[in-house]
């Protein structure tokens, strides 16, 4: 491990939070107990299903086939977790921050010269978000269904409210998201810890009966049993995914919690519980091969089996809940960098920024969940949808992370090349097995995935229509000037025009002079613009530049962060601050009320135009959105042609 960490230690272009280097060892201790409780519920709740799924796919349940399963869940724990993300991908912080849209955002700070590469992150960084939320409908069903079937073993004429109880569990989750995750967040990592430490201890207790199971390290068995069971081999590693589900939140909690928490609770930890109780279960499997049927729950003593089913419950609760609030934070990073059209956005606590509550994904992810549920019936039936998503957010992770290495870190061609083979090798090796899934439930992902990637593409592909268009009837400020000496009135005040263009006089501004014929003493136009880092400081939030001979026309932008909030009200006291003389109380806000139609030979596909037009005249107002005063607002309406 040291070797390695010598071997790819790289000197980073970008910074972390500004107090990771004055964290004391006691800081760094509770924020690793606390990612316990956020970062490790996904796949800390895989020993639930993972290896009785396994063998369930036909395998024979012998010591050899035993030794050869648990092999291979060791080493893709140590390879894909362990190696890729915990050693390699979490050092591509966008300062501090992670995820998908934090890696292609810092991907694209790479690659700025080159619109082709730009506009391939952008794709892949989008199909990635997009297998994310479908990963995100499969989470909480199989997680707490998982745990819920409990029941058939612990009181066999209870199976038939297994279906119920879960559906009942899920939906009180769902509701209870409007009122935020602090305060339950406050039980989250003592449970979870309990949990770790349950799940070591069940495993320790069986590998004592049978402690030849540890052989299992030695990455022989997991060849032989590849190499011995030939095709049935390729078919296994779809089942092994199941073992590595939730590797990516290593990565996408990074910024809540900073990277040596993480990266402790799992190697002292996370990491060791797992081994121990799937070791422990497998060790179960050798001396009582009926125990398939449910090997984790039959690791546990008779007494223990109904707390162990409420903890499961709990746990898997806990699992959803943070698959659930990555879809929250995923979606308002898409929504800043403009990349899906403004949602109504909740804040549900005043003290962490994070935790925001989006209603639309919100319900719709309970609905998909539900449907899931009823559908599939059990979580056997929905492992074969389980594992395509997430081992195709993964390439998406490797293909990024490369680019990372070669544009910003400048790793040499050779390890960079023997970085991007090996991972991207085992993802594929995980992607394709998969793919065997597709007939038997794999396709639902991946539809869920294709619809939100087309819907995507729609928005961007017609934004940038849309900024083509304000563009080729740019006015400059230069030629405005000479209209309004010419014969145009003033009158006293100042008007804010909000627009999207970086230049040029905003057709908004231009629709009001038109039909008006007067213009206020003060003008200011007002662009917000979304960066590819996570955070703006508000000493770099605002840029002021004066037009016009008499200095009173001002182009101001705002500067934000993708995990950002603008307040526009906050940002013109900063004008104020910056020398911009005026009463922000006061000033009229002047916005456009676009309606979009297509000409005959538009560029965007006819199957693209409804979408698109439905997708603008339904986003949020950019009135809440920005959070304007809304007795200040004058809205004009202007028609757009694309």
């Amino acid at each position: 491990m040291i070797f390695l960490e010598r071997l790819f230690s790289v000197r980073l272009t970008t910074i972390m939070p500004s107090n990771s280097h004055i964290q004391s060892k006691e800081q760094v201790a509770g924020l690793a107990l606390s990612a316990v409780g956020v970062v490790f519920g996904d796949i800390g709740t895989s020993p639930l299903y993972a290896l009785k799924e396994i063998f369930l796919s036909g395998l024979t349940i012998d010591k050899p086939h035993v030794l050869g399963v648990l092999s291979l869940i060791f080493w893709s724990l140590t390879l894909v977790v362990t190696t890729k993300y915990a050693i390699f991908i979490m050092r591509a912080d966008n300062k501090g921050e992670g995820g998908i849209i934090a890696l292609m955002a810092l991907a694209l700070q790479g690659s700025k010269d080159n619109p082709k590469k730009m506009s391939f992150i952008v794709t892949i960084g989008l199909l990635g978000a997009s297998l994310f939320f479908g990963d995100s409908i499969i989470t909480p069903a199989i997680s707490v269904l998982s745990a819920v079937e409990g029941l058939q073993i612990i009181a066999p004429p209870l199976a038939d409210y297994v279906l119920p109880i879960t559906i009942m569990v899920l939906g009180g989750l769902f509701i209870l998201q409007a009122k935020g995750t602090g305060k339950v967040g406050k039980i989250f990592s003592p449970v979870m810890c309990f949990w770790f430490g349950l799940l070591a201890l069940m495993g320790v207790i069986n590998i004592i009966l049978e402690p030849a199971v540890l052989m299992a390290i030695n990455p022989y068995y997991a060849a032989r049993l590849l190499l011995g069971s030939g095709w049935h081999g390729f078919l296994i590693m779809g089942a092994v995914v199941l073992a590595i589900t939730g590797a990516e939140a290593l990565y996408a909690d990074m910024g809540h919690f900073g990277l040596k928490p993480i990266r402790y609770a799992w190697f002292s930890f996370v990491f060791p519980a797992l081994l121990l109780n799937y070791f422990g279960q497998g060790a179960l499997l050798i001396d009582h091969p009926d125990a398939i049927q449910n090997p984790f729950y039959l690791l546990a003593p008779t007494w223990a089996l109904y707390p162990l089913l409420i903890l499961s419950t709990l746990a898997t609760v806990i699992a959803s809940q943070a698959v659930i609030s990555g879809a929250f934070s995923v979606t308002r990073q898409a929504i800043q960098l403009g990349y899906c059209p403004r949602m109504n956005i909740l804040h549900t606590s005043g003290e962490e920024r994070g935790q925001v509550y989006v209603p639309a994904v919100n319900w719709l992810l309970m609905t998909s969940v539900f449907i899931l549920v009823l559908s599939f019936k059990s979580s056997s039936a929905l492992a074969s949808a389980y594992g395509i998503a997430v081992t195709g957010t993964m390439i998406v992770d490797t293909l990024l992370a490369f680019i990372i290495i070669q544009a910003l870190w400048q790793w040499k061609k050779i390890t960079s090349i023997t970085f991007l083979s090996t991972f991207l090798s085992i993802d594929i090796l995980f992607f394709s097995s998969n793919s065997l899934k597709i007939p038997t439930g794999g396709w639902l992902p991946l539809v869920v995935a294709t619809v939100l990637f087309l819907l995507l593409t729609t928005w961007i592909k017609g934004r940038g229509l849309l900024s083509e268009y304000m563009n080729e009837r740019r006015t400059l400020f230069e030629d405005l000037e000479e209209k309004i000496n010419a014969k145009l009135a003033r009158v006293e005040g100042t008007a804010i025009y909000l627009t999207r263009s970086l230049h040029g006089v905003p057709q908004v501004l231009l629709h009001n002079l038109e039909h008006n014929h007067v213009l206020h003493e003060r003008i200011i136009v007002l662009t917000i613009v979304t960066t590819n880092e996570p955070y703006v400081d508000e000493a770099r939030l605002v840029k002021i530049r004066a037009f016009g001979k008499n200095r009173d026309f001002f182009r101001v932008k705002l500067y934000y962060g993708f995990k950002q909030n603008a307040d526009v009200r906050r940002a013109l006291e900063l004008c104020v601050q910056e020398g911009l003389d005026f009463d922000p109380k006061n000033a009229s806000f002047f916005i456009g009320s676009e309606q979009i139609s297509f000409r005959n030979k538009s560029p965007m596909p006819k199957w693209r135009r409804a979408l698109f037009r439905y997708l603008f005249h339904n986003s949020s107002s950019a009135i809440e959105f920005f959070k304007i005063p809304v007795d200040r607002v004058v809205e004009l309406g202007i028609r757009i042609e694309l």
